[in-house]
């Protein structure tokens, strides 16, 4: 299919993926795009039958630490309260991200 990869065709790809390249590597780019379908179309062809799909690459399940809330001591609260720029009544103070004073529009 490769081979029936137009110029046309990797122009309207390219302006698709909001894309610019010069004019002069349109024939670069066109055997690039060709290339990669090439390789799609060789994996299409791999015979995966009786293959297990994998759904990770290790078989470890869940290798986090549960997320519990942990009681911090005073000076633990203070320190990070000294690391932050700005602090407002024992919290760390940080920019608004929702406006509400306006009404939506």
């Amino acid at each position: 299919m490769a081979s029936k990869i137009t110029e046309q065709q990797v122009e309207h790809v390219a302006e698709l993926a909001k894309l610019e390249f010069p004019k002069d590597e349109l024939g670069k780019f066109t055997t690039q795009l060709g290339n990669i379908i090439d390789m799609f179309e060789d994996l299409e062809a791999v015979d995966t039958d009786g293959v297990e799909p994998m759904t990770s690459a290790t078989d470890r399940v869940n290798v986090m630490r549960e997320d519990k809330a942990v009681k911090s001591s005073k000076d633990e609260q203070e320190a990070l309260l000294n690391n932050a720029p700005e602090t407002d009544g024992g919290y760390i103070k940080v920019p608004a991200i929702l406006d509400e004073s306006e009404d939506g529009e």
